[in-house]
């Protein structure tokens, strides 16, 4: 019999969305997680909310938003609201119930200000790496460092010369037409009008140059874990000075090794690896730097393999943490969420791992 196409919105609803959410949906565990890297988290945010006035929007609820953008790739704030108003999980994971209304989005922006200049997303990826190193998931001996280009929120057209020149009136305020044809534009003598912080960079010969941040990550590899994360302006000697920033807080307590790309075998760079008590399991140019005392052990060659992992990290940051053209600006933002990012991936990698997590 055919059913009939009747419909009526009902007037009351007895259904939590507590109830609405699988026992086995992926988010149950990633927020068991979370709520406890909040939890430790929680002391920093009473340096950065007045102790008096009208209460604000709570930052383990806002946190908890930032983190659902960062997990379904939601472009916007704007859009996250709007998930915010209908999605019954996207309420769950935040912990709004089903009649509480949704922030407007500048409210919740200038709320998300205030955590962005704190050291609260470096606090939430120490406590999510914490519990990571407490289920026995890092190995602390063998490491892998490699960086990449993310692509600042700022066009081309904004990369003008940093001195005074006339300018004609622009045939279209909001788009002009700009010809580069015969301008040399260097680091040296340009910066982009849009965010200053950023540097016009390329990956490698032939590839297109754009205006970038280069993001650097540490990765742990007995699981690809990140254990550590640096944002900093592009550069040629960016991913070295990153790799030796993080390798010194890896050295001195006990011989560690660090594996890297052919990018990193640099006489200064190894000769100051060692000097940390860490082996470079770098990968060798026809001219290296890396001799057969590291490459006859057995671990430089599983170093190799371990090493690629890495490009995994990068991946899920760009497609799906958003971090292909970052969405905010300064090397202090970006880096904000690109360490919040990359706890997320721990949080999703960690949820993969533990068995009692599935």
């Amino acid at each position: 019999m055919r059913g009939v196409d009747y419909q009526q919105s009902g007037m009351f609803s007895y259904i939590s969305a507590e109830q609405r959410v699988p026992q086995d949906h992926p988010l149950r565990a990633i927020r068991v997680m979370a709520e406890a890297a909040l939890k430790e988290t929680s002391w920093r945010f009473a340096a950065v909310y007045a102790r008096s006035g009208r209460p604000s929007i709570a930052p383990e609820k806002l946190l908890r938003a930032l983190l659902l953008q960062v997990l379904y790739t939601v472009r916007s704030e704007r859009l996250l609201m709007e998930q915010l108003d209908y999605n019954f999980l996207f309420r769950w994971f935040v912990g709004l119930n089903i009649d509480d209304r949704v922030w407007d989005v500048t409210v919740f922006t200038k709320n998300r200000e205030r955590l962005l200049v704190g050291e609260v997303a470096q606090g939430f990826f120490n406590a999510v790496l914490e519990q990571a190193d407490a289920q026995g998931l890092l190995s602390n001996e063998h490491f892998t460092v490699d960086g990449t280009l993310l692509e600042a929120w700022a066009g081309p057209k904004s990369f003008q010369s940093k001195g005074d020149h006339p300018q004609t009136p622009p045939d279209d305020p909001g788009n002009p037409s700009i010809d580069f044809h015969g301008e040399r534009r260097t680091n040296a003598t340009h910066q982009s009008t849009t965010d200053p912080e950023a540097r016009l960079a390329r990956k490698g010969p032939g590839k297109e140059a754009k205006l970038c941040y280069a993001g650097h990550v540490q990765m742990d590899n007995r699981h690809g874990l990140v254990v550590n994360t640096r944002l900093t302006q592009a550069s040629g000697t960016a991913e070295p000075a990153a790799a030796l920033a993080m390798a010194a807080e890896l050295g001195g307590r006990r011989r560690v090794t660090l594996g890297a790309d052919k990018g990193y075998d640099q006489k200064e760079l190894v000769r100051e690896l060692r000097a940390h008590q860490v082996t470079p399991h770098v990968a060798r140019k026809v001219h290296s730097a890396i001799d057969r005392r590291t490459t006859r052990h057995p671990g430089y060659a599983i170093s190799q393999i371990k090493r690629k992992r890495v490009e995994e990290i990068f991946g899920w940051l760009k497609t799906i943490g958003g971090l292909r053209k970052t969405r905010h600006r300064g090397v202090d933002r970006v880096g904000w969420i690109f360490t919040f990012a990359a706890a997320a991936y721990n949080l999703v990698r960690m949820r993969n791992l533990l068995p009692s997590a599935t």
